[in-house]
């Protein structure tokens, strides 16, 4: 739901909407983005204000289980779920 409202957006605008949405993934995507743009910065030499987000996925990742001891014997899966976020950058003149 996050990382569908900041397809295409400009980079910049994208955190600025980032930092007011109350789920608990908007931390983690801005980031993410804030990763790929310091990446794109630093490794190719593009301008942070020409970046938007072309491409922006969350994946699912491996499922961790763990056992947790009920009653009578029993025992009830405790699963931790993770993904993978992708973010992908282009710059527009």
């Amino acid at each position: 739901l996050v990382v569908n409202e900041m397809r295409g957006r400009q980079a910049k605008e994208a955190l600025d909407i980032l930092q007011f949405m109350p789920q608990s993934a908007a931390q983690v995507v801005a980031k993410t983005i804030k990763s790929a743009l310091a990446n794109a910065t630093e490794n190719f030499g593009l301008d942070e204000d020409d970046m938007y987000i072309t491409t922006i996925m969350a994946d699912d990742a491996p499922i961790r289980r763990w056992r947790r001891f009920g009653a009578r014997g029993r025992f009830k899966p405790w699963i931790r779920r993770s993904s993978h976020i992708t973010v992908i950058l282009e710059e527009r003149f």
